[in-house]
């Protein structure tokens, strides 16, 4: 039985137990396992709403011994980010949440404290080493380009949220006063209104939001998380009280993690279907994040990079005086992901020691040539008929212009940043085009176009007009 309320859903497990009936069943002890998810994340798909949907944690579930006689109870509760996660394990209404690295940092170092229980890292969601995820964004009218532009302007962030720790950290990389901004904190909804609006000059948010808002017609990013140079990532934490408690059951919820990743990996395009139904975030903009080469890699070990990364966040933290000691080491605990590895026969310290993502591969069938580089490659979205690879940016133009010669429909086409390696939307490009025609290369980022426009030779174009430059050679 499915029952959603507002940002609740409640699945239980076993019909049996709703029936008012004297049965051996009712001798069962039931345990309520509370999960906070945040659904339009699109991070935290493999820890959430996948597991959720495809009821992948019953699957795993300890059912004999000291469980022979127990019923489990899922209380699945969705937010918009992470410090209300951290909120509901505190009151012990949540046993496990998913967040981003700021709020699990906020979390470990709040129930620090706690004399009922403690909190443990025990798997990972997502991450990018390279920092992409978080990003700011301005409305697609504004004159503003990077970050400089907007002292002393009204910019809008979730406080809290990963999104605030990139926008903290990119200011003190820059020793600008915490007064640089006027910094507001809104969620992603109000602040998406507000910008769309144009109440306010910038709104910095965590995944999707800074390809959301660009993808959906009013918005266009100025400043991503790479340019933190710090990796950015999702995880889940676990009530030690519960965990010590159940141990099985923490194996279980990391198999059904797995067991997600594997899923939404074997058709990527049908899992960002599955999830825009789930979640309401379009297709492609799941796509850009999960798919082949997408700016987040799915892989719940827990590495090393990662969690140098967090103790960068309590740095940033404390020189803000938001937080006193905590170390991060100290904080995960590997032992339940390790477990479920063993079990499930997959080598764990392999896939520690590995960083890659699966990437865009195939034949470019418009240039008729394989893919080499991946991330040279592109991927043109064609409705009703799929994704299809090609080798080069320009190649993945020249498609997109014969595709749409043919009067198909495109719902998107994706390209590489050049010097990032970041999976861009390609009207969101900026290109830098080489005076003879001879390398298109696109960015994010116009003020890295400019200066790979000026070391080629070249001049920077906008989507529509590198898109005639391929068209016409000229």
């Amino acid at each position: 039985m499915v029952r959603y309320l507002g940002f609740r859903y409640c699945s239980v497990l076993g019909a049996a137990a709703a029936l008012a009936i004297a049965s051996p069943a009712a001798a069962q002890t039931t345990v309520t396992i509370g999960i906070g998810t945040q659904d339009t994340t699109t991070n935290t798909a493999t820890t959430g709403v996948i597991i959720r949907q495809l009821k992948l944690l019953e699957k795993y579930l300890p059912r004999d011994g000291k469980y022979a006689n127990i019923k489990f109870e899922f209380e699945w509760q969705n937010f918009t980010s992470g410090p209300p996660v951290t909120n509901g394990m505190m009151a012990n209404k949540l046993q496990f949440g998913a967040m981003g690295d700021y709020p699990l940092v906020v979390n470990g170092f709040t129930f620090e404290s706690n004399p009922e229980s403690k909190s443990r890292l025990i798997a990972v969601a997502a991450y990018s080493l390279e920092g992409s995820g978080n990003g700011m964004v301005v409305h697609k009218d504004s004159p503003y380009y990077e970050l400089s532009d907007l002292k002393g302007k009204l910019v809008s962030v979730p406080f809290g949220s990963a999104a605030h720790g990139m926008v903290l950290k990119a200011m003190q990389d820059r020793n600008w006063p915490a007064n640089y901004f006027q910094l507001v904190s809104q969620s992603p909804e109000v602040g998406s209104t507000n910008l769309q609006e144009k109440k306010i000059d910038a709104h910095a948010d965590f995944v999707p939001f800074a390809e959301l808002l660009p993808f959906r017609g009013f918005a266009r990013k100025i400043f991503d998380g790479v340019e933190t140079n710090l990796p950015t990532w999702h995880g889940v934490v676990v009530r030690t009280d519960f965990a010590e408690k159940y141990p099985e059951v923490v194996v279980a919820y990391i198999k059904a993690i797995i067991a997600a990743n594997a899923w939404l990996r074997a058709d990527p395009k049908l899992a960002a279907e599955k999830i825009q139904e789930w979640t309401g975030i379009n297709k492609e903009v799941v796509y850009i994040f999960l798919g082949p080469g997408g700016n987040m890699t799915t892989d719940p070990t827990i590495k090393k990079p990662l969690i140098d990364a967090a103790a960068v966040d309590v740095k940033v933290l404390q020189n803000l005086g938001r937080m006193k000691e905590f170390d991060p080491t100290k904080w995960v605990d590997d032992s339940y992901i390790r477990k479920a590895y063993a079990e499930l026969k997959l080598d764990y310290d392999a896939e520690l020691k590995s960083t890659k993502n699966y990437e865009v591969s195939g034949e470019d069938k418009f240039c008729k040539k394989p893919i080499g580089d991946p991330r040279k490659a592109g991927e043109v979205w064609v409705d009703g008929e799929g994704i299809s690879p090609y080798s080069s940016p320009a190649c993945t133009l020249g498609a997109y212009a014969d595709i749409k010669a043919k009067g198909k429909k495109i719902n998107v086409a994706y390209v590489f940043d050049t010097a990032r390696g970041i999976k861009l939307f390609a009207d969101q490009a900026f290109f830098a085009v080489a005076a003879d025609k001879s390398e298109i290369a696109p960015f994010l980022l116009k003020k890295d176009a400019e200066a790979h426009a000026t070391k080629i030779k070249g001049k920077v174009l906008g989507f529509e007009d590198a898109l005639k430059t391929v068209v016409s050679g000229g």
